[in-house]
């Protein structure tokens, strides 16, 4: 279907080869970089609720967000600190793990649309709705699964959505989907098309209130937990 976003799985979709090299991406652009790197990060914390979650992939979900979250500040100060870049490819490769081991949720499906539908980049576009799709799944996410994903997020205080602003904030990434072209007005076409599928998401998904997490994306709001 044209303008739109299908995910494929399994053994035919999947590279023969792949190259981990910190050192070879040293001089690559910071802020695309960062977005880059920052990108498997939603898989990880939808696992943690995931209809399918286990205690493998969420330890691999912890340990990946924890490592992106420690090291991919110190990599904006310093682009050229091997080590940092190491252990955000080490963070990025557990997160990135978790997708296609367990099934997804809200926010993949939003990114799918608002990156299929509206021709918005793929990294930066996860790393602005991923606070927003965690805010509004907050309430229906198990208190020991919030404080976990808190502990992994410095500057939290023990609130993940908090965290997760605080580190987009010291990344100095774009937080408006309207940086990249997307417009107000399409908020309402982004919303209709979210909700057409049903999907599974640990809170129920209503057209409206998902209007608004798409808006707020769009506007480059802060995420908030009161949707």
């Amino acid at each position: 279907m044209q303008g739109s976003r299908r995910e494929i799985q399994g053994s035919s979709a999947r590279g023969g080869e792949c190259s981990v090299d910190s050192f070879a991406i040293c001089h690559i652009y910071s802020e695309a970089n960062v977005s880059s790197c920052n990108a498997p990060c939603p898989s990880a914390v939808e696992a943690l609720y995931s209809s399918t979650a286990n205690p493998i992939t969420s330890l691999l979900a912890l340990e990946g967000i924890k490592s992106l979250a420690q090291s991919l500040p110190t990599i904006v100060d310093n682009p050229a600190d091997a080590e940092a870049r190491s252990n955000a490819l080490y963070g990025a490769w557990l997160c990135a793990s978790c997708l296609g081991t367990v099934g997804m949720a809200l926010h993949h499906k939003l990114c799918h649309t608002l990156g299929g539908s509206f021709n918005l980049p793929h990294a930066e576009t996860h790393t602005i709705v991923l606070p927003h799709a965690l805010a509004y799944n907050s309430k229906a996410i198990s208190r020991e699964t919030l404080e976990k994903l808190a502990e992994s997020l410095p500057g939290s205080d023990g609130d993940p959505v908090k965290g997760l602003n605080v580190l987009l904030k010291k990344l100095g990434v774009k937080r408006a989907l309207k940086e990249f072209g997307m417009k107000e007005e399409d908020v309402d076409k982004a919303a209709e098309i979210a909700t057409s599928n049903p999907y599974y998401n640990p809170r129920q998904i209503k057209k409206d209130e998902i209007r608004e997490v798409i808006r707020r994306a769009v506007v480059g709001e802060e995420a908030r937990a009161d949707i």
